[in-house]
């Protein structure tokens, strides 16, 4: 025991002094940022086949493998009917579960062997399917892309499992409170307009039909309503010569799925409590409508966005969680689609400040509209944006799939170069005036899942709420 309490006194004797560090030294200011680098705008070559697909080359050396995205405009759910929310995702997950030449499996084997995969999935504007694959597999995988996203034949045993996936993943979406609070923001902002319908009904999961797969699928999957982007250690006249010789004898079939109406730019600001007994905790959601993501406010928008509650270091989320303590995390800003788009923020806080939380969001919301936002603080904003656009579209794949999903929200292809310049010159000014505009407390929406019991008195002050079940 003594020779253990000697082997302690030394080590402790002679360990390195990693926590007393010189009074000097404590005072040491933190060294500046590095100059922000600008991100690499690849050259982008651009083609318009004899069918109206649209194809753009970025050529890119490093990895030996390609990456292909496929978008298709107006084939999402703003295409789907009232009676059908949320078809658009069933449709486009079940592209890659057969075609007219393979079943499930074998479409995934054969993707596998070329060192890739064939996925796809849908949003509000349209549906994109992607694939990858070894450059020297780059001829075969075009093939397997165009004909997954041309020649689907939704088996009748594919179908039935994917709607049984999908009633069950309902079931169990219904009993999260965030589920059903952005379900309801949704209907509050957008109304009747097909933006509101992106959360499936059981009614419509049922209807879906194999006839109606291959009917809808017939009107939205068209060429001259597509983008495809190719990437990769490709030459731009060998990259043509492979979409050419897979796409270019498509055909459209019928007229084209009307263009999606603007979204309301105004909604009446509903006050909404749906009522989960028995919970210790409240859901919040503030909403109102926002601007499409061409729009001319868009880019000091999106600045505003994140300095009020697009990451750990915003306005709400330092508010609510750091300062308060009423949450894990607070978020708010804008979502843009085509045709419109959204303000929503939000968070899951106890009871007992529910009223409080609500208080704060509004406070900071009037806040940010104004006054002026510091310069520190516009900076570091600035500096978060540019360097998390950087790191998303680092990879090729990446690169690839922002190109195509701005496209499909009417941005072209220069914007992805454009984006971090355009946010470095956004002024303090400007981001008040946008602010001010779309983040008005009194035009925020406010939808509450929690106990009326609990909170319900706390709500009373942020007006009358309807207290519904769904």
């Amino acid at each position: 025991m003594k020779k253990l309490m000697l082997a302690i006194a030394v080590s402790v004797a002679f360990a390195p002094a990693a926590y007393a560090a010189p009074a000097a030294e404590k005072s040491l200011p933190m060294p500046a940022y590095g100059k922000d680098k600008p991100i690499p705008v690849p050259k982008i070559s651009k083609k318009t086949l004899s069918n109206g697909l649209t194809v753009w080359v970025v050529p890119r050396n490093g990895l030996p493998r390609v990456d292909y995205v496929l978008a298709i405009r107006g084939a999402g759910f703003a295409a789907d009917s009232p009676s059908t929310p949320a078809f658009a995702n069933m449709m486009a997950g079940l592209l890659n579960e057969g075609t007219a030449k393979r079943d499930s499996r074998a479409i995934a084997e054969a993707a596998q062997g070329m060192g890739g995969e064939v996925a796809a999935g849908a949003s509000s504007d349209g549906i994109v399917v992607s694939a990858n694959a070894l450059v020297s597999q780059a001829a075969p995988m075009m093939q397997l892309l165009a004909e997954v996203a041309r020649t689907p034949s939704f088996p009748e045993n594919e179908v039935a499992l994917a709607k049984a996936n999908a009633l069950q993943s309902l079931r169990v979406s219904e009993t999260q409170p965030g589920f059903r609070a952005e379900r309801a923001i949704s209907r509050a902002v957008y109304g009747d307009h097909p933006y509101a319908r992106t959360t499936p009904t059981v009614e419509a999961i049922n209807a879906v039909t194999q006839d109606m797969l291959r009917a809808e699928h017939a009107k939205r999957i068209r060429p001259d309503r597509a983008l495809l982007v190719i990437t990769g250690p490709l030459k731009e006249a060998d990259a043509l010569k492979l979409a050419e010789s897979a796409f270019g004898d498509w055909k459209a079939s019928g007229s084209a799925l009307p263009e999606t109406a603007m979204a309301p730019a105004n909604a009446k600001p509903a006050r909404i409590l749906l009522q989960r007994g028995g919970s210790v905790q409240s859901t919040v959601r503030l909403g109102g409508p926002g601007i499409a993501a061409s729009a001319e406010d868009q880019i000091p928008l999106r600045l505003a966005s994140t300095i009020l509650g697009g990451g750990f270091s915003s306005r709400v989320n330092i508010n609510l969680r750091e300062e308060k303590g009423y949450t894990y995390g607070a978020s708010a800003g804008a979502r843009m689609n085509r045709a419109g788009g959204a303000i929503v923020g939000g968070a899951d806080v106890r009871n007992e400040v529910t009223g409080a939380a609500l208080k704060e969001f509004m406070g900071e919301y009037k806040r940010i509209g104004s006054d002026l936002v510091p310069a520190k603080e516009m900076d570091m904003n600035k500096r978060y944006v540019a360097g998390g656009y950087m790191i998303s579209n680092q990879l090729q794949g990446a690169v690839a799939r922002t190109l195509a999903q701005n496209w499909l929200v009417g941005l072209p292809a220069e914007f992805l170069g454009e984006y971090v310049p355009r946010i470095q010159k956004v002024t303090p000014e400007q981001v008040r005036l946008v602010s001010k505009k779309y983040f008005s407390p009194e035009n925020q929406s406010i939808v509450v899942v929690g106990d009326q019991k609990a909170v319900g008195e706390q709500l009373k002050a942020y007006g009358d709420f309807s207290v519904m079940e769904k």
